[in-house]
């Protein structure tokens, strides 16, 4: 039922943000990282981990408890508004949609992330949900919270790339993502990042994100991946994947641990 939006306040104030993606929806999970302080918010990557409506208020909460952080969901393609007004009623206050072709895709992306009224001209409408405190929170403060939810699109398919001016037109983008996975599936190159084409769609990507006012973010698993962007004028970043991190950990410390072992040989 928080109402404070530290992402959206931060855009607004065309301050840098950061991020960090989770898989796992345990609120202590959420917890340990908000108690960091070195995140603006989190996002919970749902395209690819479990979750049910409960879940989805659980983590609402627990980010709720930590007033100098908002949250965020990365939405499947379907059913779209389904899942953006679920999310939005659970008390994630941000939307990453995913899985954009067209310009027709966004239009319905973005109209999924706003309010039903003659001004939002979206498909959120009202409902005795969590964002309001099920029975408390007024109509209008309700709207006025729908309305600051940030709105972010994957642009990762070819034909988001192809329509990325018309798309960056739209009223009511915040952000854009350039998805390299679905891109170099999308031109028939599937995880090769390096392709000069790959390349060349994320660059256009940012840079007319940036000439046409919207803002791009870059995800990144380690800081020193940053300058790069940053010199080009990105601001906002998503660092590192709970799950690559739990990975990356096993097999370094496991793979050294195991050679120690190794090394001394029997002790006996």
């Amino acid at each position: 039922m928080k109402s404070r939006n530290v992402l959206r306040e931060l855009l607004d104030a065309r301050e840098p943000t950061i991020g960090t993606h989770v898989f796992g929806i345990w609120p202590g999970i959420v917890e340990v990282i908000c108690h960091t302080g070195s995140m603006d918010y989190l996002e919970f990557s749902g395209t690819y981990a479990p979750h049910d409506l409960l879940t989805l208020e659980n983590f609402g909460r627990a980010v709720d408890l930590f007033d100098d952080m908002s949250s965020m969901i990365k939405l499947d393609q379907e059913p779209r508004t389904y899942l953006a007004v679920r999310a939005l009623g659970s008390g994630i206050q941000n939307l990453l949609f995913a899985d954009v072709r067209s310009t027709e895709d966004a239009k319905h992306a973005i109209a999924s992330g706003q309010p039903d009224t003659p001004e939002g001209q979206g498909l959120v409408g009202a409902g005795m949900r969590r964002d309001v405190g099920y029975v408390y929170k007024g109509m209008k403060e309700y709207v006025e919270d729908v309305e600051n939810s940030v709105v972010a699109l994957m642009i990762e398919k070819k034909g988001a790339v192809d329509d990325l001016e018309e798309i960056l037109e739209l009223p009511g983008i915040d952000m854009v993502q350039f998805g390299a996975g679905d891109y170099s599936m999308s031109i028939g190159v599937p995880g090769d990042y390096d392709h000069p084409d790959v390349v060349q769609a994320e660059m256009h990507t940012i840079k007319t994100a940036i000439k046409m006012g919207v803002r791009p973010r870059v995800e990144i698993l380690r800081w020193e991946e940053a300058p790069p962007y940053i010199e080009m004028g990105v601001k906002d970043f998503c660092i590192g994947v709970d799950v690559l991190m739990v990975a990356d950990y096993c097999k370094e410390q496991g793979a050294a641990l195991a050679e120690s072992c190794s090394s001394h040989g029997d002790l006996e």
